[in-house]
């Protein structure tokens, strides 16, 4: 079931974002050699009546494509010159390339919904779920319900503290959290150091929930707050990849996700559907990015157009982004290797 699962969920995740390149391509009038679902060798290809674009699905379900006239400059040649991508209006252009993006966050923002209705709105302040007794929090000032107001002095909803934490697990915290008689307390602790399975964590001995509310418009709230939070920390996630403070062994790639599709199912439908909402959320994120290969690599080629006035070399372009490419494909060996290291040997 597991395989079933994840060959959904990376299946609709990449056809949703093959889909909305797709159809702005055919408004466009672009034409569309291939729309492709997975990759590598062919498994089954087939055309509809009065329609050029093939339809393919292939091996490997861990990504797809459309192929369009003038994304490269060999295989245009019995192609109308006013069918090719690079002919169209910048504004066609731009809306082509980034509709795979916004297709991804409409998809994640309708099941953040249905999470939302569902489960309830998860409200966005943490709660002190438990103390632990051997751990520093215990007698640390904090009690169970209290709301966390601030770490460090600034604001902080759930989605961050988390993360922090998971950052800055070896340094000394500032909670400011409001007990239940509504009084505000500032409190600190300084983590543990724990040996488990010969790996050395840190520790500060504290559980959180959040609080939930139900109905219509809390779910509509709640998808969009949740979408943003994700959003912030996504960002936050490049920021310490950039900065150090996380590395390469912290990503996942297929490998990766298959072991946590595996782990959320044993856990409900409601919760891989939530994972389906945030695996999309980040594929289009990380498209978003100004990276060669990806969606925002290409839409960085246009603003530079636009700020020119006019079209950057198809040839330079897309050589950067076969370049780019193989970086990307370097790249997903290693954090692939990292995941089997720390799956299978516990690395």
């Amino acid at each position: 079931m597991t395989i079933i699962y994840f060959i959904l969920i990376l299946g609709i995740t990449v056809f949703i974002h093959e889909l909305g390149h797709f159809i702005c391509a055919k408004k466009s009038g672009i034409y569309v050699y291939e729309f492709s679902l997975g990759m590598g060798p062919l498994i089954k290809t087939w055309k509809r009546k009065n329609d050029e674009t093939n339809y393919s699905i292939r091996l490997f379900p861990i990504g797809g494509y459309v192929s369009m006239a003038g994304e490269s400059v060999e295989d245009d040649a019995n192609i109308p010159n006013n069918k090719k991508m690079q002919n169209k209006t910048w504004l066609q252009r731009f809306a082509t390339i980034i509709a795979g993006i916004t297709m991804n966050f409409i998809l994640a923002l309708l099941i953040f919904f249905i999470v939302g209705l569902v489960n309830g709105s998860p409200q966005n302040n943490a709660y002190i779920k438990y103390l632990d007794e051997d751990l520093p929090a215990y007698n640390s000032g904090l009690q169970v319900d209290d709301e966390v107001v601030k770490l460090n002095g600034k604001k902080i909803n759930s989605d961050m503290l988390l993360l922090k934490l998971m950052i800055n697990e070896d340094k000394v915290i500032r909670l400011t959290v409001k007990h239940k008689d509504g009084n505000y307390d500032n409190v600190i602790i300084t983590p543990k150091k724990v040996t488990e399975d010969k790996k050395d964590t840190y520790k500060f001995g504290f559980g959180m929930y959040t609080k939930t509310k139900k109905g219509f418009i809390e779910a509509v709230k709640y998808a969009f707050t949740k979408f943003w939070s994700l959003i912030v920390q996504m960002a936050s996630i490049i920021g310490y990849l950039f900065t150090g403070k996380l590395s390469l062994n912290n990503l996942s790639g297929p490998v990766g996700i298959y072991n946590v599709v595996g782990e959320t199912a044993k856990t409900g439908f409601i919760n891989l559907l939530f994972l389906l909402g945030y695996i999309s959320l980040n594929v289009g994120f990380v498209n978003l990015l100004p990276i060669p290969a990806f969606d925002g690599g290409r839409l960085l080629f246009l603003i530079v157009e636009k700020i020119k006035g006019k079209p950057v070399s198809t040839k330079f372009e897309n050589t950067v982004h076969t370049i780019g490419m193989m970086f990307l494909m370097l790249l997903m060996v290693i954090i692939t290797y990292n995941d089997i290291v720390r799956i299978f040997f516990g690395g």
